[in-house]
């Protein structure tokens, strides 16, 4: 369509991100990309953080919002809830260029966890329901390895964020945990350790899934193509013309942004599909 009243030259834009750190930080983490737009488009632009990923899916699908950025588990849920009614405009790439990152699992640098084997009887912890790399891609990859979650560890549980997934592991409350990794110097334990949350080595990594395809920018289908091309040129900007803001959000460990369309999440969508088909069975 053309747009009309919800998303009008003079309109906000909306923007809502969901949360793996707390609140604080991920607003000033992404402010130097708010203004950037605003600037880019001419338009004030407001944005929010959710603390749950389906918040920020359920802002977007009753127009609270114009933009989400999310995992891609949650476009995934995005475009099974709304039956095709979202897509991604863009994804992040890592500082080698990547779109992909992994889910991994973690433990104890001490602990003689080797293999994902050796954690037979033992306990995990995820991130959160919702989260692609911190539970609905481990789950399901382990399950096709051989690893059913629910009847190869002795207890599983969820940390609330991948942080805190993380910390129950130094604190010896899980054997395990699943997280995020991009690359060998960007993943959630580097970030911890830089933020010095853990001690550097203390934890280490004893699988990795395949990749997945990074988290996307996401519009309504209904979005007017001429907001979803200027948003799309306003990002792939971002990194170019404000160099120290850009490196401000990504924490130096992003090269930018990349275009990316609806197919590059087919498998993660059969992940997701798999994870609320097993939910209903329990």
């Amino acid at each position: 369509g053309c747009g009309g009243s919800s998303q009008s030259r003079t309109a906000e834009v909306r923007i809502a991100v969901s949360n793996t750190e707390n609140q604080a930080d991920i607003l000033a983490r992404y402010e130097p990309l708010r203004i950037h737009v605003e600037r880019k488009l001419g338009r004030k632009t407001s944005l929010r953080s959710a603390t749950d990923y389906a918040g920020v899916i359920e802002a977007l699908r009753s127009r609270q919002v114009d933009v989400i950025y999310v995992g891609g588990a949650s476009y995934a849920r995005a475009w099974l809830i709304t039956n095709g009614g979202v897509k991604p405009l863009l994804c992040t790439m890592d500082e080698e260029g990547n779109l992909n990152y992994h889910s991994i699992v973690v433990v104890r640098s001490d602990s003689p966890y080797q293999t994902v084997a050796d954690l037979k009887g033992r306990t995990i912890v995820f991130a959160d329901p919702n989260s692609t790399s911190g539970y609905i891609a481990p789950t399901f990859f382990l399950g096709e390895q051989g690893f059913p979650h629910r009847t190869f560890f002795s207890r599983s549980g969820f940390g609330g964020s991948h942080e805190m997934a993380v910390i129950s592991v130094y604190n010896k409350t899980y054997d395990a945990a699943a997280t995020w990794l991009y690359s060998a110097t960007r993943t959630n334990i580097t970030r911890m350790e830089g933020k010095g949350i853990i001690p550097k080595g203390s934890i280490r990594e004893i699988w990795r899934s395949p990749g997945l395809p990074s988290s996307p920018w996401v519009v309504r289908t209904d979005s007017p193509e001429t907001f979803n091309r200027a948003f799309q040129q306003a990002v792939l900007s971002f990194a170019k013309d404000d160099p120290v803001g850009f490196a401000q959000l990504s924490a130096n460990r992003e090269s930018g942004y990349a275009e990316i369309s609806h197919e590059a999440y087919e498998p993660v969508i059969r992940m997701v599909r798999q994870n609320l088909a097993a939910r209903k069975e329990q």
